[in-house]
């Protein structure tokens, strides 16, 4: 499987909440990001967790975040980042806007 998205890739977290075992920190969902690294290919954890094979494979990336953007009232350095790793079917294209 070829990766979706590349190294420094602007991402957005899909916001869901579906039922059953999820690997996606709910904190996370509906934030963007910057893909940070490919991380490679791995079978599905949430279909592993109910016993079926986890295929077709997934691309797990690391994907960074920049804390306030995902805590408002984070008081530490405005740089501080916090990365997760999030596999593709979570993962969305954004559209970053220079300020």
């Amino acid at each position: 499987m070829r990766p979706r998205f590349a190294v420094g890739a602007p991402v957005n977290v899909r916001r869901g909440n579906p039922p059953g075992h999820i690997r996606t920190p709910y904190y996370i969902r509906g934030k963007s990001g910057t893909v940070e690294r490919i991380c490679g290919e791995f079978r599905n954890p949430e279909e592993l967790a109910y016993g079926r094979s986890g295929e077709p494979k997934q691309v797990l990336y690391r994907v960074r975040f920049v804390q306030k953007d995902i805590w408002p009232d984070y008081r530490g350095p405005a740089k501080d980042t916090i990365d997760v790793e999030l596999y593709e079917h979570w993962l969305e294209p954004a559209v970053r806007t220079q300020s």
